[in-house]
């Protein structure tokens, strides 16, 4: 599903107009991407967990010429799925 389209049923379940329900989409996104920058966790009971992981500096390889090269540590955006919501899937 493409963010139009999201915006079309929200609009239609929402009985509102598309214009609110894409600012409505936007906010939250934004809020909640907001809220991951600063470190904090981002939990909506019976959806899931939004936090941020930290991956550790490692040592990998280059394919082509097999010389080793220093992976800087990264953060990552990372989500877990509620039971609630993996239930309704199967």
């Amino acid at each position: 599903m493409t963010k139009a389209e999201f915006v079309d049923k929200l609009a239609e379940k929402g009985k509102i107009t598309k214009k609110l329900a894409s600012e409505s989409i936007e906010l939250v996104f934004t809020t909640m991407a907001d809220s991951l920058v600063e470190g904090q966790e981002i939990s909506v009971p019976g959806f899931g967990k939004f936090s941020v992981v930290v991956r550790k500096a490692r040592t990998g390889l280059n394919p082509r010429t097999k010389a080793k090269l220093n992976i800087p540590e990264t953060k990552a955006p990372k989500f877990t799925a509620a039971k609630a919501l993996k239930g309704s899937i199967k």
